[in-house]
């Protein structure tokens, strides 16, 4: 079972230990790969509206995402997410889970659209879990990427709109 609660100021440690590998490979989010510790809680806790964790029955946390407006102003009624699950909780249905709270969310806070503004073409698993849960690819951002393997690749914008 997977529990999915807000983020609160204890869970940092779980959380930054789930973060710190992703942002370190530079290969799926754009943040810099030498990211210092409070940066990365700054963009993942302070500056979203709402930061959330995916944890387990033991209450061992498997995963974070965080919701925020995607733009400020005429276009705050669309938000932006970005989801992280633990290396060891991959492939269980975390990110799943996370996909369709984070929607219930975003509802619940009167948002009309979920935007993701640079899916990264090679990050296919989260492209199509994004398409199961009805994500378009509304756009592609050519070379927009600079992956340290692959070099400049193209990333997606995906767009749903919320029932509401």
């Amino acid at each position: 079972m997977i529990n999915i609660r807000k983020f609160k100021q204890r869970d940092w440690p779980a959380t930054w230990a789930i973060i710190e590998p992703v942002f370190r490979l530079g290969e799926t989010y754009s943040f810099s790969s030498d990211i210092s510790e409070s940066d990365a809680m700054h963009v993942w806790v302070q500056v979203p509206e709402a930061t959330f964790v995916a944890e387990d029955a033991t209450g061992q946390i498997l995963g974070t995402y965080f919701l925020k407006p995607n733009q400020p102003g005429q276009g705050s009624h669309v938000c932006n997410c970005g989801y992280l699950v633990d290396q060891s909780a991959r492939g269980k249905g975390v990110a799943s889970a996370m996909c369709i709270h984070s929607q219930s969310e975003a509802v619940r806070r009167h948002y009309r659209g979920m935007q993701y503004n640079l899916v990264v073409s090679s990050n296919t698993g989260a492209i199509r879990l994004w398409q199961k849960h009805g994500f378009e690819i509304v756009g592609t951002l050519a070379e927009a990427f600079r992956h340290p393997k692959q070099g400049y690749i193209d990333a997606y914008v995906m767009y749903k709109r919320l029932e509401t």
